[in-house]
């Protein structure tokens, strides 16, 4: 292959695609108690959207890029789920032994093969637009909408629990990233959200690196 085609083919690889601008939780000192929020796990991956409508099934990085091709296992589910548009936000995650999120393991792209997305939003369904709609019911129909049997994209479990440092004193435990607190009955806002508040663990990798960088680029 000479080397002006693979220059053509890498640049229609990073090519930008139109995209929904995703909701980014804010950071806190410590996670909500109370009622009033459910709380997530926070795994150690890269944030992707991925998109059905009548062109096919596209993977979108947070920067916009299309990433359908390397990762298999998510572009299968897509096609295989029983809808014929959706817009699901969710964690781009390779995963060791133990089922725990290793950064490393995607971050250097060794395991393109094994990356499955751990779902946690449902954006838009079949040409209705479900941002205005509260968290939980967005849940709801996402829960609906994923099989078990589609390894690929996997439901992100949530927890309505008051004591929300009990449940991020054992994600630390286990070794994740933290956990987001997302506010019931909450919208869908592209850009920084104070509805969605990140409790980081300060013993996770991802706490060790200097800055918080899209390395999807």
């Amino acid at each position: 292959m000479s080397q002006q085609l693979r220059e053509f083919r890498r640049g229609l690889d990073q090519a930008k695609v139109s995209r929904i601008e995703p909701c980014i939780p804010s950071l806190a000192r410590k996670p909500p108690s109370g009622p009033g929020w459910l709380h997530e796990i926070k795994h150690d991956g890269f944030r992707m959207m991925v998109e059905r409508d009548a062109a096919g099934v596209r993977i979108i990085t947070r920067n916009g890029y299309d990433w359908s091709k390397h990762y298999p296992l998510i572009t299968a589910a897509g096609k295989a789920i029983k809808a014929k548009a959706f817009l699901i936000d969710g964690e781009a995650v390779s995963c060791d032994d133990t089922g725990l999120a290793v950064f490393e393991r995607i971050r250097h792209r060794r395991n393109d093969a094994n990356v499955f997305l751990y779902a946690f939003d449902l954006l838009s369904l079949n040409g209705v637009d479900l941002r205005r709609e509260p968290i939980e019911d967005r849940k709801a129909a996402l829960s609906r909408l994923i099989r078990p049997q589609h390894t690929g994209i996997q439901m992100l479990d949530h927890l309505e629990f008051d004591d929300g440092q009990m449940i991020f004193d054992h994600a630390c435990e286990l070794g994740c990233e933290g956990i987001v607190s997302k506010r019931l009955g909450s919208r869908y806002v592209s850009g920084r959200s104070r509805d969605w508040l990140k409790a980081k663990n300060p013993k996770a990798p991802a706490a060790r690196r200097e800055a918080e960088q899209d390395w999807s680029k």
